[in-house]
């Protein structure tokens, strides 16, 4: 029989390829939002609630999509889910006004939430804990491709066919993904392509299995979970203002025009990918050689988180590509810092639990993104961009704290 050599390798990069069409499907809007508000009479502000509305979404059905997916299983759930949110991308196409986008947008954010529950759950079953950064890394990369790839793309439809068919053709791309994943995921006990030198490495992915799932007191009443669940919330913020404001910051204060927004404004996402990916290799590459799951997770999430404070340069230079190579800097370490804060739950938790643990973390995540979306807002209209900047550049070194007081000891559920 012909196996297939690193089969969960294959698994991973068929759902950083998901991973990437989710952003794209994302970012369409962004893109899209100038000829929409124009076409349909849609204010900023309307626009603002129209966002908030997928953030909403999003954040609640974290937690249940994570559920759903720990009964149902990763194959089903992964289906689902793109289905739901490819569905909701194309019907972008029949928007009328505010209210229709507030509806598609919720829509959306339902279906689109259940991708990192899953792909977590998915890394939980088969990776060990050495490689699991690594394909973390290499999960984490999807956002920033998405980003990098959205704007040219949407830019020529829109340009080509118009927004309406934009959001079809968009919208269509998660369809083709499904036949692929028909093909590539099974369970570890069964995968037909799974050669037995592979299923090995295994082990304790597959003993995982034989545990008894938590219930819900148990999980409210877990101090690890918390203190993942407070990371997030106070770190993800970060990461969305940049998708969302990015733009907005390079025409007010470095004087960017459309063009110029076309060509560079790319750069940052493209640097969080690659840091993604450094991320990742370096959590494998110290385990590796001897350093403890605790040891080597916090070291990686402490020198990403440090190393986005030179962000705050790029208030103080009149130089353009100062900027954007300072906020490449703060996306590249970013992600280089979630490449192990994202894998805390796969290390921490049976695999059979992940996808809820995964979901209640990111709704949290979500959550306090909702709520400092506004708050950016008000913050540039009253006084500046200041206090954003430095209010973005300390989020992720309090997340590592918050870690570090709840989570003394990183250790694995086998131990």
């Amino acid at each position: 029989m012909h196996y297939w050599k690193g089969t969960r390798w294959w698994i991973i990069g068929t759902i950083f390829i998901a991973t990437t069409i989710n952003y794209i499907d994302r970012q369409a809007l962004s893109v899209a939002a100038p000829f929409i508000k124009e076409d349909l009479g849609i204010t900023n502000e309307q626009y603002g609630w129209i966002v908030s509305s997928f953030l909403l979404s999003y954040a609640i059905m974290q937690v249940l999509s994570g559920s759903i997916v720990d009964r149902i299983g990763i194959k089903n759930g992964f289906s689902f889910a793109v289905v739901w949110w490819s569905v909701a991308s194309v019907a972008h196409a029949l928007g009328r006004g505010f209210y229709s986008f507030v509806g598609l947008r919720f829509l959306l954010g339902v279906g689109e939430a259940a991708n990192f529950p899953t792909a977590m759950k998915a890394i939980a079953r088969w990776f060990p804990e050495k490689e699991r950064t690594k394909a973390t890394g290499i999960l984490n990369m999807g956002p920033g491709l998405g980003a990098v790839i959205a704007p040219p793309l949407m830019a020529f439809l829109i340009y080509s066919v118009g927004w309406r068919m934009a959001f079809v053709i968009t919208g269509l791309i998660g369809f083709l993904w499904l036949f692929l994943w028909q093909k590539v995921y099974y369970e570890p006990e069964v995968h037909p392509k799974l050669s037995p030198e592979e299923r090995t490495q295994l082990p304790k992915i597959q003993e995982t299995l034989i545990s008894e799932k938590l219930d819900w007191k148990s999980y409210l009443s877990n101090r690890e979970l918390w203190g993942l669940s407070l990371a997030r919330f106070v770190s993800d913020g970060s990461f969305y203002f940049f998708i969302f404001w990015l733009p907005s910051f390079l025409v007010d204060m470095k004087g960017f025009d459309l063009k110029a927004i076309g060509l560079f404004a790319w750069i940052p996402f493209l640097a969080a990918d690659i840091g993604s990916v450094a991320g990742g290799w370096s959590g494998s590459w110290l385990m590796n050689r001897g350093m403890s799951l605790d040891a080597s997770r916090k070291l990686i999430m402490w020198i990403g988180a440090i190393f986005v404070l030179p962000v705050l340069l790029c208030l103080y230079t009149d130089s353009a590509t100062a900027s954007i190579a300072f906020i490449s800097l703060a996306l590249f370490s970013t992600q280089f810092k979630q490449s192990s804060m994202f894998t805390l739950p796969v290390d921490m938790f049976r695999a059979k639990d992940v996808g809820t643990i995964w979901g209640i973390t990111g709704s949290a995540g979500s959550f306090g993104a909702m709520l400092f979306t506004p708050v950016i807002g008000w913050l540039i209209d009253n006084i500046s961009y200041v206090p954003v900047f430095v209010i973005v550049s300390l989020l992720h070194i309090l997340s590592v704290m918050i870690i570090h007081i709840f989570i003394p000891s990183i250790t694995s559920p086998d131990k």
